[in-house]
């Protein structure tokens, strides 16, 4: 595809992968649905959850492509989702500036949640935006040291649903502006419901790095795929599955959710196909439709799950 052939609007759209926002929903899903069960629900606070988790998914996803373009990561023989700046079809100042806007709104959309939730959302969302920029932007550039994987399972899962939980319970329990975490916002049940959404999460990066590893071992980018291998990383994957689908079960038998929180396992046979794909293919050809199958899992799982725990 040339840049003639590309409108700007469908260039920014590509730049802002509108397909990865599932793992921005997911976990206000989830922290969401846990909410509910345990009688806390506070819409609007989700809300801005949602909206807050969205630009920083989007701000992330403007630093990877501007940073992996000019770091040199990117190239022609890459088998992913076209580059808007490696392409050619954005200048890279552009993409650059489109990245410090869109988390300075998320900061921005993050005073409402700050007012509610206190001190422990602060520095949790500036902690966030922080390392959704050091994923592939400044001196020591997470993605390219095997560090995305525990990036995304601890920010994009746990600390998303935890957080999602705890503004909703906070703008019930406490009072706004709290520079303490109140009795009742952290809680074991809120971290365990997290586990499924980091897993899957993570299982997405690993799928993107699997197809990439070769071109990136090249150009000096070190995922973990490239430090692990192929066997490894397949089974990476298949223990992020394994801890996912385990989640719903301990919730039945260690906490007073009925058999519904086992909803989620109706999607085993999609995740089972998803799997077969990474163990026996590298191509992009094969992997980039599993890419965007991971993340529709992830919405999958995550909808069943909230739907079993409010049921």
């Amino acid at each position: 595809m040339t840049t003639a052939e590309v409108s700007r609007t469908r260039a920014w759209l590509m730049a802002a992968r509108p397909q990865t926002l599932p793992a921005a929903a997911a976990p206000v899903i989830v922290g969401t649905g846990l909410a509910v069960h345990e009688g806390v629900l506070a819409p609007l606070p989700a809300l801005m959850a949602f909206v807050g988790a969205a630009l920083i998914q989007i701000g992330t996803n403007f630093a990877n492509d501007y940073y992996d373009a000019v770091k040199g990561a990117d190239t022609d023989d890459r088998e992913g989702f076209t580059r808007v700046t490696q392409s050619g079809l954005i200048p890279p100042e552009r993409v650059k500036l489109a990245t410090i806007v869109t988390f300075g709104l998320a900061i921005l959309s993050g005073t409402y949640l700050v007012y509610v939730g206190g001190v422990p959302i602060l520095v949790i969302g500036l902690v966030s935006v922080l390392c959704g920029w050091a994923y592939t932007g400044g001196p020591y550039p997470l993605g390219y040291h095997g560090l995305g994987d525990p990036f995304v399972f601890v920010f994009f899962g746990i600390v998303a649903v935890m957080g999602t939980f705890y503004v909703q319970a906070a703008s019930v329990l406490a009072e706004p502006l709290t520079t303490t975490v109140p009795p009742g916002t952290v809680t074991l049940e809120a971290f365990a419901a997290s586990l499924p959404v980091a897993g899957l999460s993570t299982a997405i990066l690993v799928v993107n790095n699997v197809r990439d590893r070769e071109t990136d071992a090249r150009t000096g980018k070190h995922t973990l795929a490239v430090r692990l291998g192929y066997r490894a990383s397949r089974l990476e994957f298949t223990a992020l599955l394994v801890l996912a689908y385990c989640t719903p079960a301990w919730f039945w038998l260690a906490t007073d959710a009925g058999p519904a929180v086992l909803l989620p396992l109706l999607s085993l046979p999609y995740a089972a196909l998803i799997a077969r794909t990474v163990w026996t293919r590298t191509d992009g050809a094969a992997l980039n439709p599993a890419l965007e199958q991971t993340g529709k899992l992830l919405a999958l799982f995550a909808v069943l799950f909230a739907l079993g725990l409010v049921v």
